[in-house]
């Protein structure tokens, strides 16, 4: 018989779980909880992928993982110790992961530094504002890296020139929407302008687009679409935009799993070092963009997403759907 604190439980875990980022704010996830078990179920949910731009599910998987680093913050934070395997069931390829809940018999050796990330699950949103021309310090870049290599992905600064093919990439990614109306289906399905924003569960609401790009090179996708936006207005960004790229060595659905993982706790420890952050997959959307994103001096390494980081506002708060509606407890 699951008790009432039990319930009370697993809604805060997956409240903070579902705060995490996902392409375009598709929130692609289902939690099923079964009470006699005490286990946390991560399912996909199909109905929720992006055919033409996330055609192999790399970006849902992706969104998942970082729920799924959530879920360990909220855990360690609540004092309990959370069991958890990726990809469960060969035959059952929805079933991303199961997480068995237990109270802590001792400290938590693991999973220590992660409950101190608590604040910075709902802290974090995406920022598609100018940030400051400030560079971020040595000491935060490093605290960053190892928060992704303790996930199993690699967390590169790019110097200039790598910079630089990036941007480009970039800029290619666009162009090449401009070209092919199709590929702006997806964005365009996920984006929600006037009434809608306001009331809207899911999707980046028009509120959350940003200012137009007057001029700067600041990596940002262009929600609008050419749609009008109200009051929207525009501004500069930075000439030279602070990027980082996280990577994994396999490029296989446990590898994006763990992309997820590290993406998120990279996102927390920026945030509570006082970061804003925006996100970008554009240039990893077509294979032969990503291939040449990699970092050119080794060559090795999948890329799985583009960091943009800075000193500026944190950026609105996205809508998330209500638990009750992503939640099954038997």
């Amino acid at each position: 018989m699951t008790t009432q604190l039990e319930v009370e439980t697993v809604t805060d875990l997956v409240k903070d779980a579902t705060a995490a980022p996902s392409m375009h704010n598709a929130q692609p996830w289902k939690f099923r909880y079964v009470t006699e078990e005490r286990l946390l179920m991560l399912r996909a949910d199909p109905e929720r992928a992006m055919p033409r731009s996330d055609p192999g599910n790399r970006a849902l998987h992706i969104g998942c993982g970082a729920a799924v680093l959530n879920l360990r913050v909220a855990a360690a934070h609540a004092g309990l110790t959370l069991q958890t395997r990726l990809l469960p069931d060969p035959k059952d390829p929805l079933l991303l992961a199961e997480v068995r809940l237990a109270a802590a018999s001792g400290p938590l050796r693991d999973e220590e530094g992660l409950a101190r990330l608590r604040p910075a699950v709902h802290q974090r949103h995406t920022s598609r504002h100018p940030f400051a021309d400030r560079d971020v310090p040595e000491a935060v870049r490093t605290a960053l890296a190892e928060a992704a290599t303790g996930e199993g992905a690699t967390l590169l600064f790019p110097g200039l020139w790598h910079a630089e093919t990036v941007l480009e990439l970039v800029h290619d990614a666009e162009s090449r929407d401009v070209l092919d109306p199709e590929r702006r289906e997806d964005l365009i399905r996920w984006t929600r302008l006037g009434d809608e924003a306001d009331t809207a569960v899911d999707g980046v609401p028009e509120y959350a687009f940003g200012p137009r790009k007057r001029d700067g090179r600041a990596p940002l996708r262009d929600f609008a679409a050419r749609r009008p936006v109200a009051d929207r207005g525009s501004a500069t960004f930075e000439r030279t935009p602070h990027l980082a790229l996280l990577s994994t060595p396999g490029d296989t659905p446990t590898d994006w799993l763990h992309a997820g993982q590290a993406l998120e706790r990279v996102l927390l420890e920026a945030t509570s070092a006082g970061l804003a952050t925006s996100l970008t997959s554009h240039p990893l959307e077509s294979p032969e963009l990503r291939w040449l994103a990699r970092d050119p001096a080794i060559g090795t390494g999948k890329v799985q997403m583009v960091l943009r980081l800075g000193y500026g506002p944190q950026g609105p708060a996205t809508p998330r759907r209500p638990v009750r509606d992503v939640l099954e407890i038997v």
